[in-house]
């Protein structure tokens, strides 16, 4: 199948999804792990920088997109320049947010493969997203591991909010307590290769010159 054209319903429409989770634009409120080194408005500088890479990666993937903000859906901003849905984040935690992106898609919405991806991995393609989607052919879960323990995209053919619940975010346990849900589901996954989110001054300078 070539991922470029995606899965089809009877209108005509992409039966595939990617959401992207962001964090509004706002000094202090982004990546303070790394304003904590260079300071608040240096690290939004730099977020804004993967902001744009994420952007570039995704504008030409021909599935449904979407952006999911963290506080207010901004205007003006990089994502109208491709056709790129706006959306609100909700929840109390990063796993009900993430949760409730995906059950809006498959409940309301009838997608068959949803793919969600962070916005702070510098070494994240578009050829790794379309390998996700591709990967959703023959496993029912795909998951990108991230170095810190985390995971940088959860894909997904079905809505099982099993795999938010109980988990320990932001820790470096993240990903190993989400194989074990799926593994306890009963699920086939497959992994994707590691990459590296940008949390830390030593992750920002592995990655700076690409960007």
């Amino acid at each position: 199948m070539n991922i470029q054209q995606g899965t089809l319903n009877k209108e005509g429409r992409t039966r595939e999804k990617l959401i992207i989770f962001v964090k509004n634009e706002e000094a202090g409120k982004t990546k303070t792990r790394l304003a904590a080194t260079i300071g608040d408005e240096q690290s939004l500088e730099v977020y804004q920088k993967l902001l744009g890479w994420t952007f570039e990666q995704t504008r030409n993937l021909e599935v449904a997109k979407e952006v999911w903000y963290s506080r207010f859906i901004a205007e003006n901003d990089i994502w109208e320049g491709g056709d790129f849905k706006k959306q609100l984040q909700s929840g109390e935690n990063l796993g009900k947010r993430m949760s409730n992106a995906f059950q809006e898609s498959f409940m309301e919405e009838s997608f068959q493969k949803v793919v969600i991806i962070g916005s702070d991995c510098a070494e994240l393609s578009s050829g790794i997203i379309q390998q996700a989607f591709q990967e959703l052919e023959e496993h029912e879960f795909v998951i990108g591991p991230a170095e810190d323990g985390g995971y940088y995209l959860l894909g997904m053919r079905n809505f099982y909010p099993e795999v938010f619940e109980d988990i320990e975010w932001s820790t470096g346990s993240v990903f190993q307590e989400t194989i074990e849900k799926i593994q306890e589901l009963g699920c086939s996954f497959t992994t994707l290769k590691e990459l590296n989110d940008v949390d830390t001054i030593e992750d920002w300078n592995r990655v700076k010159s690409g960007l």
